[in-house]
C-alpha cells in the first residue's frame, strides 16, 4: 500500500464509534468488567477462588474474563465489585446525541 493512512480519533467508546444503539450500556459493562478483572489479577484470584470469596458462581467470572457480558446487567457487575470489597462511584453525564441518524426519542428502560 503506497497511500497515506488517515488517522481518525475515536470517541473513547468503540461501540459509539460503530453506531451501536446500546453503546453506552456496552461501554459501561466493559469498564466494570475491566475493573473486576483488575481486582482478580491484583489479588491473584482464579475464577474458582473468586467464587469461594464472593459466593458468585465461577462461570460468571469466566464470562467476565472472556468477556461475554450479554447476560450481565450493570448492577450485577457493580454487585460483583462490591463483593470483591470494592466501592463503585458512578458519575453520570447526559448530553444530546450528535451522530447522524440519532433518534430524538428515548427507549423505554
Amino acid at each position: 500500500m503506497t497511500g497515506e493512512l488517515e488517522i481518525i480519533r475515536g470517541s473513547g467508546n468503540i461501540y459509539l464509534d460503530f453506531n451501536r444503539p446500546d453503546a453506552d450500556v456496552r461501554q459501561t459493562k466493559v469498564l466494570l468488567a475491566s475493573e473486576i478483572i483488575g481486582v482478580l489479577d491484583r489479588l491473584n484470584l482464579s475464577t474458582r477462588a473468586a467464587s469461594r470469596l464472593t459466593g458468585i458462581d465461577h462461570s460468571e467470572f469466566v464470562r467476565v474474563r472472556k468477556p461475554n457480558l450479554k447476560r450481565f446487567t450493570i448492577d450485577r457487575l457493580i454487585t460483583i465489585l462490591n463483593l470483591l470489597d470494592q466501592r463503585v462511584d458512578v458519575t453520570i453525564r447526559v448530553s444530546a446525541r450528535t451522530s447522524p441518524g440519532a433518534s430524538s426519542s428515548s427507549p423505554d428502560a
